[in-house]
């Protein structure tokens, strides 16, 4: 992987659907973790087109609004860039007023890193008048500065069959990295206090400290941090309350509440079973996946070196690594796609289940090794039978040299197409 240089503008590929939603929409949210882009992508963006800038951060900023949030309102600029608006949660009804008696297009671009949808007081408040935009830490294809074509070639079951270099150890680079900008800039090794690892460590403490304390009362700040790396020796496996309930000697409901509250920043996500009202054997427990491989590999301590050693710990993480790449492609396209995972009694399973509007449906199988043989297509041809005339196709991506096709619609994939063009 090459080093990330600062001086270089790496294309953000949800720019033009930002845009196209400033363009229709009175209110436009971009959403997403700290430190992923949200600011510089609503900066660069409104700079070209006349937007104002105030952040929430600022402290006599927030408490302006918060004492008197349509006064506020109504000094704006016509066009404005409100970051971290989640720091002033009474401001949502005051816009939905102003919004009701002018809905200009574009006119309010705001920035947050908790998720308003789940905050249905909130996200009542502009039902109709705001469209949500998910940012996430770059994607790979966003590194490299060249659009994704796995997605509609997964869907059209369309990849040629041909040989390519294998990633080797640039892929345990490339896992342990992730995608925040901020991390991306920092070494992965000394000198101290300069590292990726400094970087991730101070991020979690921060996110604790503050925006953790500012959208919850919980009094055991300390068990999230410890929750976390928890979740990060779990990432890519089904949701365990009990089991996580118990090392922290706390209730399923508290350690389910907990889950919920890390998944309101972005740093957890479940990923829901997929299932039809004709096949009963399925599993229908979520997965716990970290919000990006690079934050779950410094909870942990690992290394590449590590990686390399240790192919049991390099499955999980990587299915990660994978799951994010392809959620993040997904966030800019123009086709709605959701997401799941695929799992039956006999334990026949599919990494990643996707879902294009309502009739189509592909899965994709995650590999941590050089070869791939018919056996690691079981899961694929049971999901392949259940969605009948649903199924579009699907993948075992791995880190190989060669793509081939194991049947209708199946093939085995390099990883390395998920961001380079076959």
């Amino acid at each position: 992987m090459a080093p990330f240089d600062q001086g270089t503008q790496f294309p953000r590929f949800a720019e033009p659907r930002l845009a196209q939603a400033l363009a229709y929409s009175p209110v436009v949210l971009v959403h997403g973790p700290r430190q992923c882009g949200k600011s510089t992508l609503a900066k660069m963006l409104g700079d070209r087109q006349g937007y104002g800038y105030l952040s929430f951060d600022n402290a006599v900023t927030r408490r302006s609004a918060d004492e008197d949030p349509l006064g506020f309102v109504d000094d704006l600029p016509s066009r404005v860039i409100l970051d971290e608006v989640q720091r002033v949660p009474a401001l949502f009804t005051t816009l939905k007023s102003v919004v009701d008696r002018d809905r200009q297009p574009g006119r309010f671009l705001l920035t947050g890193s908790s998720n308003v949808l789940l905050v249905p007081k909130l996200s009542d408040s502009l039902a109709g008048r705001m469209a949500i935009l998910r940012l996430h830490p770059f994607a790979q294809c966003e590194l490299a500065g060249q659009p994704s074509e796995f997605l509609d070639r997964l869907f059209e079951a369309d990849f040629p069959v041909k040989t390519v270099p294998r990633l080797k150890e640039d892929l345990l680079e490339r896992v342990v990295a992730g995608g925040y900008p901020p991390a991306l800039e920092r070494p992965a090794g000394p000198p101290a206090h300069t590292t990726r690892d400094d970087w991730y460590r101070d991020y979690i403490t921060s996110l604790v400290q503050r925006d953790v304390r500012e959208i919850s009362r919980i009094r055991s700040l300390d068990a999230l941090p410890r929750l976390l790396r928890l979740a990060a020796a779990r990432t890519g496996q089904l949701v365990n309350l009990l089991d996580l309930s118990t090392s922290f000697q706390q209730s399923r409901q508290t350690i389910g509440d907990y889950i919920t509250l890390l998944e309101h920043i972005f740093l957890l996500e479940r990923l829901p079973p997929w299932y039809n009202n004709h096949t009963s054997r399925l599993i229908k427990t979520p997965k716990l996946h970290l919000g990006d491989s690079g934050l779950a590999c410094s909870l942990l301590g690992v290394d590449a070196q590590t990686l390399k050693s240790d192919r049991s710990q390099f499955g999980p993480l990587l299915e990660t690594f994978v799951y994010q790449e392809i959620r993040r492609m997904a966030s800019w396209h123009e086709r709605h796609h959701e997401f799941f995972h695929y799992r039956d009694k006999d334990q026949a399973e599919v990494d990643i289940v996707i879902e294009r509007g309502s009739n189509r449906i592909a899965g994709v199988e995650v590999k941590a090794a050089a070869t791939v043989s018919a056996a690691d297509f079981k899961g694929l041809k049971k999901l392949k039978t259940a969605c009948g005339d649903r199924f579009a196709g699907g993948v075992v991506l791995y880190d190989g040299e060669t793509s081939a096709g194991f049947g209708e619609g199946l093939y085995a994939i390099p990883l390395r197409w998920l961001w380079e063009a076959p």
